[in-house]
């Protein structure tokens, strides 16, 4: 079954639990945001006994919920500015290592070598999303306020957690710069807030307590 493909920008944030989202409107081009969108995901992550994968930094999931459901691997490579993300269907056909589809794993054999890829972390995230728009109506960002609970698969450690994710959408800006700029506008604003730059490079990263250089 055929995959797609896209190269994710974003930005992520810690946040505690009290701390309301700012208002966004007038970061330029902001000037709308959409009414809040509540999702309820749950992704499980593979990964080999020795966290190639992630050290590679690497993610390979199977989620249910939300509009993009299904088997997704992001990766650093081969982008140059965000990640690419490659996205399956969930029904996509099985027979690979523990469940993961054969043409998903053939896009991360060359981190997991021989070793087979099991269940590593199970992420539970109750998403409040907020769609950032420009005047004529087109999305500019995505902003999501995530609550977090995590379980590693390996260890059988929970964290929980609070974090604000921007993600660019299709009517960002051009430019690498003007994205950036756009970008440092909103963060701006979110640490006035009280939101500081996480310092965890995933969600699996954090639920398997590695950090952003493992």
């Amino acid at each position: 079954m055929s995959h797609s493909s896209q190269v994710e920008i974003e930005r992520k944030y810690d946040v505690g639990e009290g701390i309301e989202v700012p208002d966004l409107i007038g970061a330029r081009p902001i000037a709308v945001v959409e009414a809040i969108e509540i999702i309820e995901l749950t992704a499980v992550y593979f990964d080999t006994a020795e966290l190639h994968l992630a050290r590679g930094r690497t993610a390979l999931r199977r989620r249910e919920g939300g509009s993009d459901a299904g088997w997704h691997i992001k990766s650093k490579q081969p982008a140059d500015e965000g990640r690419t993300e490659l996205h399956w269907p969930l029904e996509t056909g099985a027979g690979g290592s523990d469940g993961v589809p054969a043409e998903v794993l053939a896009h991360v054999e060359h981190l997991a070598g021989a070793h087979e890829l099991h269940p590593v972390a199970r992420v539970v995230n109750h998403r409040e999303n907020r769609r950032l728009l420009d005047a004529a109506g087109y999305p500019v960002a995505e902003l999501s306020d995530d609550h977090v609970s995590a379980e590693n698969l390996i260890d059988g450690s929970r964290r929980t957690w609070r974090e604000w994710e921007v993600e660019l959408l299709a009517a960002a800006p051009d430019t690498r710069a003007k994205r950036a700029k756009l970008l440092d506008a909103i963060e701006g604003i979110l640490l006035d807030a009280g939101a500081e730059v996480s310092t965890s490079s995933s969600k699996v990263a954090r639920a398997l307590g590695l950090d952003v250089s493992a």
